[in-house]
């Protein structure tokens, strides 16, 4: 029995604007649609990752509210066992979503549940986590509650993703114990404290002062210029993005993240995984919403058959 991926994170249910562009602060536009979806980073990953056919396992926390029935509910139709999703008394978490015409977004969250995933909620799935072949994690949850997630993992040798969204400062004891953090190029400036700065000079710079900091190997996600594999003691790699029509950006860093890690469990090569994430992220953003555009494995290996040097062996 293949081992599950387990992600513990956040679990959103996003209302989303659309408008031909973002507003600037203090002012007000006028939009021309409104959806609702289920979101949440970890609950992205999560199901982005049970489409492509893995074996997916959630952890997180859900409100007594309508919300929650429906977040728990979706998560299920999509293949994810959630047996360790706790519906807690209050609020489910919320994320208020505007995206331009250009497919840019911004996103405020309100964690609600997603606040009170404790330590004790994942000693209580720790039958779970100890079979979890790869960990996904974010930082839409309690930073202790991520901590203790690392400890976990180091202690029983079993691999964690770090998405470090939204970015805050991270202990080198943390950092050590992760085995890739994604961060894209305006969270890796926020978790190095510099400015952010373009092109890939910048952007290696970024990675090495992370790899300095302590982290094991990084996945700098660069939007359209693709993605910086940045392995601790080997040559960094470029991978380019894809280049499909962009109608909504939310999710993409979401399918990338669940891509790389089910390449990975896949035995593919870490070039290969960027490779198979980074169509997994190209496809989602031609479609609307998170959960609702991610990708199945199907659909992934039709559209890497059009670029026959990069289709991957099973």
């Amino acid at each position: 029995m293949h081992k599950p991926i387990v992600v513990v994170g956040s679990i959103n249910f996003d209302l989303v604007v659309g408008a031909d562009r973002i507003p600037r602060i203090g002012e007000t536009i006028v939009g021309h649609s409104f959806n609702t979806f289920h979101g949440g980073k970890g609950a992205n990953q999560a199901v982005a990752a049970a489409k492509l056919g893995s074996a997916v396992a959630m952890v997180g926390n859900v409100g007594s509210d309508a919300f929650g029935i429906q977040l728990r509910e979706g998560l299920s139709a999509a293949g994810v066992d959630t047996t360790y999703v706790n519906a807690v008394e209050g609020p489910s978490g919320v994320a208020l979503i505007a995206t331009g015409a250009s497919g840019e977004n911004s996103i405020v969250v309100v964690p609600g549940a997603n606040g009170r995933l404790n330590c004790a909620s994942l000693e209580k799935a720790t039958p779970l986590l100890e079979r979890a072949g790869f960990l996904l994690t974010q930082l839409e949850i309690p930073l202790e509650t991520v901590d203790y997630l690392a400890q976990f993992a180091e202690r029983h040798n079993i691999p964690l993703m770090l998405d470090p969204a939204p970015a805050r400062a991270l202990s080198r004891d943390l950092l050590r114990r992760v085995s890739w953090i994604t961060p894209n190029e305006t969270e890796a400036a926020e978790l190095l404290r510099i400015n952010s700065s373009d092109g890939d000079q910048g952007s290696e710079a970024a990675a090495d002062l992370l790899l300095a900091g302590g982290a094991q190997n990084v996945l700098l996600k660069l939007g359209a210029r693709g993605c910086l594999v940045a392995e601790a003691t080997l040559r960094k790699r470029y991978v380019p993005a894809f280049s499909p029509g962009v109608v909504d950006t939310t999710g993409a860093g979401d399918a990338f993240n669940a891509g790389f890690a089910v390449g990975l469990m896949r035995d593919y090569s870490v070039a290969e995984s960027a490779v198979f994430a980074s169509a997994v992220a190209a496809i989602s953003v031609t479609r609307a919403g998170a959960q609702a555009s991610m990708p199945s494995g199907g659909e992934v290996e039709d559209f890497l058959s059009q670029f026959h040097s990069l289709k991957l062996e099973k």
